[in-house]
């Protein structure tokens, strides 16, 4: 079975919002090789439509950029209730149905045969895979600087979520990269003490 993967730049207060106003003084060696080998180890996106629309009139306008074969090449999954079509080269809407037949839909995706299906920006698609149980992990490059404004990947709402440490390491410029497992969302009135 496939892995859904988030990843996500996040700052130290955990906004995920308009990381090109935030992240740059900290992309540095270290930095590219962990996006190189998140990519790596990708053979899907896995994107909400703001984020698809983000990124689909950014990378097919830069094909010589890091980074660009592989997000211009990879299978891409599209969520999304208000879009029609999707454009950019080997992209797939998902979303027609209801809530349950979405879920079920991604569920079908990881089944599949290939390497891990990645979730790069696109919070409220990330928070709603959380809760139904679908993340498998968390790739986190938190960066230490706090912006006190902006989106966050994780608010109010969510269900308690039991993570695992799967790996943490510091780079020079102060960047966190934790990876965590995810555990099964917990139902209301379930203590965390026996997960």
């Amino acid at each position: 079975m496939r892995k859904l993967i988030v990843t996500e730049f996040l700052t130290a207060d955990g906004v995920m919002e308009a990381p090109d106003q935030w992240h740059g003084p900290y992309f540095d060696d270290d930095m590219a090789r962990t996006v190189a080998a998140q990519m790596a180890r990708s053979d899907a996106l896995l994107l909400g439509r703001r984020t698809y629309e983000g990124f689909a009139a950014a990378w097919p306008a830069m094909p010589d950029a890091p980074g660009a074969e592989h997000m211009n090449g990879v299978a891409k999954y599209v969520v999304s209730r208000t879009l029609d079509t999707v454009e950019w080269n080997n992209s797939t809407l998902l979303g027609g149905g209801d809530q349950e037949e979405l879920a079920a839909e991604i569920a079908g995706l990881k089944r599949r045969d290939g390497a891990a299906i990645s979730v790069m920006g696109s919070a409220t698609l990330v928070r709603w895979l959380l809760a139904r149980g679908l993340v498998d992990e968390l790739d986190l490059l938190v960066d230490p600087v706090v912006i006190g404004r902006g989106k966050r990947l994780f608010q109010e709402g969510l269900p308690v979520i039991p993570l695992t440490v799967a790996e943490s390491r510091m780079f020079g410029s102060g960047v966190h990269h934790v990876v965590y497992t995810v555990g099964t969302p917990l139902q209301k009135g379930e203590s965390g003490k026996d997960v």
